[in-house]
Formats: C-alpha cells, structure tokens, sequence
C-alpha cells in the first residue's frame, strides 16, 4: 500500500511535471509570436520598399523583371518561416514527448514496485500466475519501448522530410527567378 507521504510526493512531482510542461508550451507561444513579429515587421518594411519600386516602374518590360526578381526571396522567405516554424513545434513537442516518457517510465516502475510487494505477499500456489502476470507485464512494457521508438522515428523522418522539402522549394525558386 502507498503510504500518505508516498502519495503526496507523487502529487507533487506531477504538480511540477504540469507546471514544467506549462511553461515550455508558453515558451513555444513566445517563440512562435516573436517569429510572427519578426516576420510582420520584415514583410511590412518589405511591401514598402516595393510599392516604391513599383511607382517607379517605366514600362512593362521593367515590371515583368521587378516580379521575377521578388519572386525568389519571397519563395526562400516563406520556406525559412515555415522552417522556424516547424522548429518550434518540433521542440516543443520533443518536450512533451520526453517529459511522457519520463512519467511513463516512472508509472511503470512504481506499478512492477508494486506487483513485486503483492508478489512477496501473495499466498503459496499462486507461483504460476505470478510469472503469467510478470510475463505479461514484461511484454507490454516491450511493446511500449516499440511504440515509443516507432513514434521517434517517425517524428524524425518528418522533421528530415519537411526540411527535404523546404531546401527543394527554395532551390526550386532559383531557376524560376531566373527564368524570366
């Protein structure tokens, strides 16, 4: 049984998980709201600079060279911000992730504790089922493991994809710019 201090160190100890995770996720709004301030202030500062280039424009010709010419720093600006953005997410969801697994690791060790304390004290014949019990025990904590390292690799694979995918749109942008 958990004795009442056992049992208020767990309260605290997932009071203060809450609080650590509560204050990552607002470190991650901070972040995403001072990318999205950044990113306002370049984009006004920006639209400036090229409503001046386009009253200045003379004839068709030059505007057609003005556009081409926008077109691949706006096409590596957005692949940047969506980079940053990505980023952010990505950590602060690594936070939660490990934070659950440190807590899932923790329940688990208190819970095999636990099955360990009613297993000393189980009566005599209940051997077999003791080790059925473990066995299983033992399996879902293995199927654990793989779900937890699947869940990792795959959030790898995206975070190498979507970086993939944002440097080939940024290259992409290049020629296009160039083309014209």
């Amino acid at each position: 049984m958990l004795t009442q201090e056992q049992m208020l160190a767990a309260q605290k100890a997932h009071i203060e998980t809450l609080y650590g995770l509560t204050q990552k996720a607002f470190e991650g709004v901070e972040r995403m709201v001072d990318l999205n301030l950044q990113a306002t202030r370049a984009t006004v500062n920006e639209a400036a600079s090229q409503t001046e280039a386009l009253l200045s424009v003379k004839d068709a010709q030059e505007l057609l060279e003005l556009q081409a010419s926008l077109m691949q720093p706006l096409a590596e600006k957005v692949s940047a911000y969506s980079r940053q953005l990505f980023e952010i997410a990505s950590d602060t969801s690594a936070e939660f992730a490990k934070a659950n697994e440190d807590q899932s690791a923790e329940a688990q060790h208190r819970f095999m504790a636990l099955f360990d304390n009613m297993a000393r004290n189980a009566p005599a014949g209940s051997e077999p089922l003791v080790t059925a019990m473990r066995s299983a025990m033992h399996a879902a904590s293995g199927a654990m493991d793989q779900v937890q390292k699947a869940v990792k690799q795959a959030t790898e694979m995206t975070q190498a994809n979507i970086h993939q995918l944002a440097q080939n749109a940024a290259s992409g942008a290049k020629p296009a710019g160039k083309k014209r």
